[in-house]
C-alpha cells in the first residue's frame, strides 16, 4: 500500500525583521522559524512542548521501550502523560486513552522521520496493582531527504544583476537538508529558517517564505521537499534619520556610519556601521536599522536608515592598575574630553607610572572628513631606564589618519628627540647610543584580511612603514628608516599555525646621530619571548646592549584548542619558537631563539595569553603574560 503524506505550510512566514540590537558581537536578526506539521491532524503534543511536570499522586505509569532518541522523545511528550495525575480514572476512559496514544505516538515518531513505526501498546499489572502502560517502539527505518527544489519570486526571480544570481546561487548551494541527509522535523523547519536567512541578509529585506511542501512517501522512506522564496522588491538605503545627537556636529553620525545612499542593502554594512558607532567612543549605544513594514507604500530604492544613538559623557576617567612581566606593577591615570572647546576635537591624556618605562602623552584627533580621514596631533615623553642606558624621549606628531573596516593608513611630520644617560654612555659615541634629534616625514599602510576579530582562526595581516627625515643639530644628515610586518594564521584540522615575521631598517651614515626611538631593539612579551623588555639589541663597547639599525623578527607558533566534554574549550594551549636579531650591518644579523608553551583565553576583554618561555642564548625561563589581539 502507497502512502502519501503531505506536509503543506499552514500560512507564509512574516517578514524578517531587518534591525540588529546593538551587542558584543551583533548578529543577522533571526527569522522567524518556519513550522510545518508532520500529522494530518495536529495534536497538543505535536507542539513538543515537553511535559515536564511530574505529579506526586499518579493512576497509572507509562514505561516505553524503544531506542534511546524514541524513548526520550515520547517521555517528554507523549500526551498520555498530562492524564497520570486524573484520579479518577475509569477502566473505559483509560481504555479509550490508549487507543489514542497509539496515534499520538506516531504523529512524535513522525517529527524525527520515522513514518512507518511498529507500535504495541499493552496494560501491564495486576487488579490490585497501579496499571502500567507499556508502548514498544520498533521505529523502522529512517526517513531520507529526497529530490529537492527551491524556486524563487520576486525581483532575486527576474533580475539579471549578477549579484542576485549569486545569491540565489548562494542559497541552493548551502541548503542544508540535500538528497540523501535524514528527514525530521527540527532539521526541515531549520533548513528552511537558513535559507530565508540569506535571502533576507542582504537586497531583500522584504523577503518571505512563500510556501514549503514535503511529500513523504512511507513505504519507500523518503521525503521529496519543495520551497518557494518570495524576495520582494530590491532595497537601496535612502537617507539616515538620526536621533539622539544633542552636543556633536550634526555631520559625526554620518561620517562614522559610512552608509551611502543609494548603496544596495546589505544587513552586514548596517551592523559594521552600527560597531562604528558604538566603537567610536562618542556614544554609549548606537542601533541602525531599516524598517519595510514602517510605509507599505514607501520607495524601496530610496528606504530611509534609522539611526538611534546615545551620547557618552562629554568627559571620561579611567584609573588603572595593573602588572606587566616586562616592567612590573604599574599605575595610570586617562582622561577623554570628547568635544574639546572652540575646536570640537576629541583629546584623550594618558600618564602611565612604572618602574622602567613611565610616560605622559595627549592625543587629539579631529572628527573625519567625508572620506573618512581626520586629522591629529600627538605628543608624547618618556623613560625608559634599561639598567645601563636611560633614555629620556620626547615626540611630536602631526598629521592624518585613515581607519576603515580593513586598511588603515597614516601620513604625518614626526619630530623626536633622545637625550641618554647612564653608567652604559662611558666610552660610546652618541650616534651608537641614539642620543640625537631628527624630523621625518612618514607613510604607514596596515592592512588586516582576518575571518573575525580579536579571534583570528584563519586569515592575514601586513604593514610597512617608511619614513624620510633628518637628524637635527649642528650636523643634519639625512636617513631613512623602513619596517615591513606580517601574520598569517592558517587552519589545521584540530588546530592553527600562525607565522609572524617582522623586519626594519635605517640607513643613514655611520656618524649620523639618530634618536634611539627612531632605530631598533626587541625582545619581550610580544615579539622574542624568552627575553626581557628590549633585551635583544647591539652589544656596545663596555658590554651595555644599545639599539641598532637592522632587525629582524620571526615566530612559528601552534595553536591547539583544549578540549572540553568533547567539545573545544574557551581556552588552548600553544608551542613556539621565536627569533629575532639586531646588528648595525645586515649582514651581522645573527639571531637568538626562544622556545616555549603558553595557554590562551578568550576573556570578554580579548585574548589573554600566559607564556612560559626559555631564551637559548641567556639559557633563562621567562613568564610572558599579554591582553589583546595586536597588529
Amino acid at each position: 500500500m502507497f502512502l502519501l503524506l503531505v506536509l503543506l505550510l499552514a500560512a507564509p512566514l512574516a517578514q524578517a525583521a531587518t534591525s540588529a540590537a546593538l551587542a558584543a558581537e551583533p548578529t543577522a536578526p533571526e527569522p522567524e522559524t518556519p513550522t510545518d506539521s508532520i500529522s494530518p491532524e495536529p495534536t497538543p503534543a505535536d507542539t513538543l512542548e515537553p511535559n515536564t511536570d511530574k505529579p506526586e499522586v499518579t493512576t497509572f505509569d507509562i514505561a516505553v521501550r524503544g531506542p534511546k532518541l524514541v524513548r526520550e522523545l515520547l517521555e517528554t511528550h507523549l500526551e498520555l502523560q498530562r492524564y497520570r495525575a486524573v484520579t479518577d480514572l475509569d477502566e473505559a476512559e483509560l481504555a479509550r486513552l490508549i487507543v489514542q496514544a497509539e496515534s499520538n505516538a506516531r504523529n512524535l515518531l513522525g517529527t524525527l522521520g520515522y513514518f512507518s513505526p511498529d507500535i504495541h501498546i499493552t496494560r501491564e499489572g495486576g487488579l490490585n496493582e497501579k496499571p502500567v502502560i507499556a508502548i514498544t517502539v520498533e521505529p523502522g527505518p529512517a526517513t531520507q531527504t529526497g529530490a529537492v527544489k527551491i524556486t524563487f519570486a520576486g525581483d532575486i526571480a527576474d533580475s539579471s544583476d549578477p549579484d542576485a544570481l549569486a545569491q540565489r546561487l548562494e542559497i541552493e548551494r548551502d541548503w542544508r537538508l540535500p538528497t540523501g541527509q535524514p528527514f525530521t522535523q527540527n532539521s526541515w523547519s531549520s533548513a528552511k529558517t537558513q535559507a530565508l536567512r540569506a535571502l533576507v541578509a542582504r537586497r531583500y529585506p522584504a523577503g518571505k517564505l512563500a510556501g514549503s511542501l514535503a511529500n513523504v512517501d512511507a513505504p519507500m522512506h523518503s521525503a521529496s521537499l519543495l520551497l518557494s522564496l518570495d524576495s520582494g522588491p530590491l532595497y537601496r538605503l535612502g537617507p539616515l534619520q538620526v536621533r539622539g545627537v544633542k552636543r556633536y556636529d550634526p555631520v559625526l553620525v554620518p561620517r562614522l556610519a559610512r552608509l551611502k545612499e543609494g548603496d544596495i542593502y546589505d544587513q552586514s554594512q548596517l551592523v559594521a556601521a552600527q560597531q562604528r558607532l558604538a566603537s567610536s567612543g562618542y556614544f554609549s549605544s548606537a542601533y541602525v536599522s531599516i524598517n519595510p513594514d514602517s510605509d507599505p507604500v514607501g520607495d524601496p530604492l530610496a528606504t530611509p536608515v534609522q539611526v538611534q544613538v546615545r551620547e557618552a559623557p562629554l568627559q571620561k576617567v579611567i584609573l588603572g592598575l595593573g602588572v606587566t612581566t616586562d616592567n612590573g606593577p604599574r599605575a595610570s591615570f586617562e582622561h577623554s574630553h570628547l568635544r574639546v572647546p572652540g575646536i570640537g576635537w576629541r583629546a584623550v591624556t594618558k600618564v602611565q607610572v612604572e618602574k622602567d618605562s613611565p610616560f605622559a602623552q595627549t592625543d587629539w584627533t579631529a572628527i573625519p572628513d567625508e572620506d573618512n580621514w581626520r586629522w591629529g596631533v600627538l605628543g608624547r615623553i618618556e623613560r625608559q631606564d634599561d639598567g645601563t642606558l636611560i633614555t629620556q624621549a620626547q615626540r611630536l606628531r602631526f598629521g592624518r589618519s585613515q581607519i576603515g573596516e580593513q586598511i588603515d593608513r597614516n601620513i604625518y611630520l614626526q619630530y623626536d628627540r633622545a637625550n641618554i644617560q647612564g653608567v652604559g654612555r662611558a666610552d660610546n659615541s652618541e650616534a651608537d647610543i641614539g642620543d640625537g634629534s631628527a624630523l621625518t616625514a612618514n607613510y604607514v599602510w596596515t592592512g588586516r584580511y582576518f575571518d573575525s576579530l580579536p579571534f583570528p582562526s584563519h586569515g592575514y595581516a601586513l604593514g610597512f612603514e617608511l619614513g624620510l627625515g633628518s637628524t637635527l643639530g649642528q650636523e643634519r644628515q639625512p636617513f631613512s628608516r623602513t619596517l615591513g610586518r606580517w601574520l598569517g594564521i592558517y587552519s589545521l584540522e584540530k588546530s592553527r599555525i600562525a607565522l609572524r615575521a617582522e623586519a626594519g631598517a635605517v640607513v643613514g651614515k655611520a656618524s649620523a646621530r639618530i634618536p634611539a626611538t627612531q632605530m631598533f631593539r626587541t625582545g619581550g612579551d610580544t615579539t622574542v619571548r624568552g627575553y626581557g623588555y628590549r633585551d635583544i639589541g647591539i652589544t656596545l663597547n663596555n658590554g651595555v646592549i644599545g639599539p641598532g639599525r637592522y632587525m629582524t623578527i620571526s615566530s612559528v607558533e601552534w595553536q591547539r584548542p583544549m578540549m572540553l566534554n568533547g567539545r573545544p574549550s574557551e581556552f588552548e594551549n600553544t608551542l613556539f619558537i621565536d627569533a629575532g636579531a639586531v646588528a648595525d650591518k645586515a649582514k651581522d644579523l645573527s639571531p637568538v631563539f626562544g622556545i616555549g608553551t603558553g595557554v590562551r583565553w578568550r576573556s570578554p576583554i580579548g585574548p589573554l595569553q600566559m607564556d612560559l618561555a626559555y631564551g637559548l642564548k641567556v639559557k633563562h625561563l621567562r613568564l610572558h603574560i599579554s591582553v589583546g589581539f595586536v597588529f
